[in-house]
């Protein structure tokens, strides 16, 4: 039986993929931080609660649990957060992804066994990147402590390559599902949309809506990670949707999907959601993602706004 390890199995991508795997037949073995949105997890998920910056003791559940695959998804979740704990940022999503390659290596190392590695890397890595679209051979040029961290645990990905171990990076853009926390920008959006749907009235407050992102839908790329963890040349992935679409245009969606037609009337600018830094246009190139593993988008922008509003909708019992 394959077994696998996903770290950050209780987030949005996390769940996902246990589903998947599980379905599969696979022995999944989660690491969760915080007992936080375990009611999201699929039944038959081995648990186990740490922090990937304790590197000691992550190695010693890769050699507990002896997996063949293992899902690096752990880790800071947001940019945002990252400005106020910029240190832990570091020290969670950058050496906490080294710690982990380093024990898949020593134990492929000790087993004479291949052990497959996806890192969850970010497009954050590109910050304001010097050319558009961004492809696998973009530079790097982090402008946030999460989008360094994430670039350090990408290239140090590439090191371990080298050495052997068969580790991929898919570089993630902006995906989406009625499972992202109301700490995500996007899902704030829909939870609003909803909530003045039923109530007639309310408001939302929001940063830039100038700001422009490249959004798919979150078990499409759960899907691009299990290609890339099982192709058999590791490597770079880019995957995206290849085309932007600015925050006003997923208010307007949002709102559209909820029944409210003039959402200006809704929402205001509040200074205190506008980051320090905020990224140019990130838009990703991922071609080489269909060319090499096959992969591709299965739901269109407004879709996947559509299924995240009607969730609130339904939650909120206002559909």
């Amino acid at each position: 039986m394959t077994v696998a390890l996903v770290t950050g199995v209780a987030g949005q991508d996390g769940s996902y993929l246990a589903e998947r795997l599980l379905g599969e037949g696979v022995q999944v073995h989660g690491l969760v931080r915080t007992p936080d949105r375990l009611d999201v997890l699929p039944a038959g998920l081995h648990l186990h609660a740490g922090d990937l910056a304790d590197t000691v003791a992550v190695a010693e559940l890769v050699r507990e649990t002896r997996p063949d695959e293992i899902y690096n998804l752990g880790g800071i979740s947001s940019v945002a957060a990252s400005w106020e704990r910029p240190v832990e940022t570091g020290a969670v999503s950058g050496l906490g992804a080294v710690g982990l390659y380093d024990a898949a290596w020593r134990l492929q190392e000790e087993t004479g066994r291949p052990v497959r590695v996806l890192q969850a890397s970010s497009a954050e890595i590109y910050g304001s990147p010097d050319r558009s679209p961004q492809d696998e051979g973009t530079a790097l040029r982090p402008t946030s402590p999460y989008g360094v961290a994430k670039a350090y645990a990408h290239q140090m990905a590439a090191v371990y390559r080298a050495r052997g171990l068969g580790v991929s990076a898919c570089v993630l853009y902006n995906h989406e599902s009625p499972r992202r926390p109301e700490t995500f920008v996007t899902r704030k959006i829909s939870v609003a949309a909803a909530r003045i749907a039923r109530d007639g009235a309310g408001t939302l407050a929001l940063g830039n809506l100038d700001a422009r992102r490249d959004w798919g839908w979150a078990p499409d790329y759960v899907d691009a990670m299990v290609r890339a963890a099982r192709h058999p040349e590791s490597g770079d992935f880019v995957v995206a949707s290849g085309r932007t679409r600015s925050v006003a245009e997923f208010v307007a969606a949002a709102f559209a999907a909820a029944g409210i037609d003039d959402w200006a009337a809704h929402v205001e600018v509040d200074p205190r959601f506008v980051r320090p830094v905020d990224p140019a246009e990130q838009v990703g190139d991922p071609r080489r993602a269909r060319d090499v593993l096959g992969w591709g988008g299965t739901l269109p922008f407004e879709e996947i706004v559509g299924r995240m509003v009607r969730h609130d909708l339904a939650v909120l019992g206002a559909a």
